[in-house]
């Protein structure tokens, strides 16, 4: 009589094809949650019109003005209202319900696409109403990022807050390939105004998205205190804990030193004589590097020391800044593109997830408002500076300084076994803060 037990190969097959399917579920486990899901896909959709248009933009500031400086410039206007109101926009999140929030903010970024795109059109455009609506772009998107960056752990159980953060990585930088590829294309066939337009138009995927949404969003129950008092009580809880305080200097080394990089890519692709189709494809490369970083964090979100991981990450990405910054070969600068893409959203992915996992969720706006003041702030900041330094002096000196610094901060981190973790066998700030 045949045996009808399963032989060891198979058993092996099996067991194989679980961990293979498990791994996947654990990649992706953020995306199993619905409202989550919507978020994504309407985010995904808006952040590639505003690739597309960033990328005409660069390329038209740069073809209008044939100047680095004012690049920076523009670079600097657009993340540069972080400073100035990010932290009013944590206050914002922490007392208002963060749907509403974005909404706004949404409405605004649209409408100032579109007038963009009519200025474009009607041929009445100057750099000034570049920068200017830069600017005001900037002023919309900080007032409702840190309440887009509270919502994101109320979407998913804790456990799955890293995977969260990295898939919203994920979609941000595939956006980054998907939206400088849409953009060289309608550039090419349709202009800049239709790269400006079709942003207007995608901002509505997230209203949509926002509306759909079935999850509670009760409104704090307010305290009647000032918001200069609030912005103290955030600023409190993050210097009495000295963790917090590192990770939001280490955001800011990593943006303002390493952030030029990808905002001097049209100087890159003019000095390289590549053309718009050209940029289009180096900024694709370095997001297909980017969505490779967050693939690699969405993976091992689970797994302990992932402050070690960053560490040694933001030291690899110092290392292929000055690598690209030298770079005199147009394939070596695409390969480094990629990896330092993957550098840093890893990055960045991981700092974030350790700062979400440090709070409750009625501190949480205020706390991550001041996260992304270090974070998003040092972007305006490095742009102006080597904007300024490239103008003077040459992109390859100004991205070497930059890798150098940001390599002996990064190493001087690592070889003190420097812990940016939570402590094992305590209770967890989040818990503490809610008890």
């Amino acid at each position: 009589m045949s045996s009808t037990l399963p032989d060891e190969e198979t058993l092996e097959s099996e067991v194989r094809a679980q961990a293979q399917v498990s791994a996947l579920r654990r990649t992706f486990s953020a995306l199993s949650y619905r409202d989550f899901r919507l978020l994504w896909i309407g985010a995904f959709t808006s952040t590639c019109g505003t690739f597309m248009q960033a990328v005409a933009q660069g390329f038209l500031v740069y073809q209008m003005t044939n100047s680095a400086l004012l690049l920076g410039l523009d670079g600097f206007l657009a993340t540069g209202p972080m400073l100035l109101f990010s932290l009013f926009g944590g206050v914002i999140a922490d007392r208002v319900e963060r749907r509403r929030v974005m909404m706004a903010s949404q409405i605004l970024q649209g409408s100032f696409a579109l007038i963009l795109a009519i200025l474009i059109w009607s041929h009445a455009v100057k750099i000034w109403h570049i920068l200017l609506l830069s600017f005001l772009t900037g002023s919309a998107q900080s007032m409702s990022g840190p309440a887009y960056a509270s919502l994101l752990p109320l979407l998913v159980r804790r456990e799955d807050v890293p995977n969260a953060v990295a898939m919203n990585s994920m979609q941000f930088n595939l956006a980054r390939v998907i939206g400088p590829a849409l953009g060289g294309v309608v550039f090419a066939w349709w202009g800049a105004a239709s790269c400006f337009a079709l942003n207007a138009l995608s901002f509505v995927a997230v209203m949509v998205a926002l509306m759909l949404m079935r999850m509670p969003h009760a409104r704090p129950a307010s305290e009647n205190r000032s918001i200069v008092a609030e912005m103290r009580e955030g600023f409190r809880f993050v210097l009495a804990r000295p963790k917090l305080q590192l990770l939001t200097v280490l955001a800011f080394a990593g943006t303002f030193l390493g952030q030029p990089l990808f905002q001097m890519l049209p100087v890159v692709a003019n000095n390289f004589h590549l053309g718009m189709k050209g940029l289009s494809y180096l900024v694709s490369t370095y997001g297909v590097g980017s969505v490779m970083g967050a693939l690699f964090v969405a993976f091992t979100g689970y797994a302990k020391r992932k402050g070690r991981l960053a560490l040694f990450l933001q030291l690899a990405y110092a290392l292929l800044l000055i690598a690209f910054g030298l770079s005199t070969h147009i394939p070596v600068t695409f390969v480094t593109a990629f990896f330092a893409g993957a550098c840093v959203v890893g990055v960045v992915s991981l700092y974030s997830s350790l700062v979400q996992l440090a709070v409750a969720d009625s501190m949480r706006g205020r706390v991550m408002s001041i996260f992304m003041l270090a974070f998003r702030g040092g972007m305006p900041l490095g742009s102006l500076l080597a904007g300024w330094m490239i103008q003077r002096y040459s992109l390859a000196l100004a991205l070497t300084i930059n890798g150098i610094v940001l390599a002996i901060i990064a190493a001087g981190f690592v070889f003190r076994g420097t812990e940016l973790d939570e402590d094992e066998g305590t209770v967890p700030l989040s818990q503490e803060v809610a008890r």
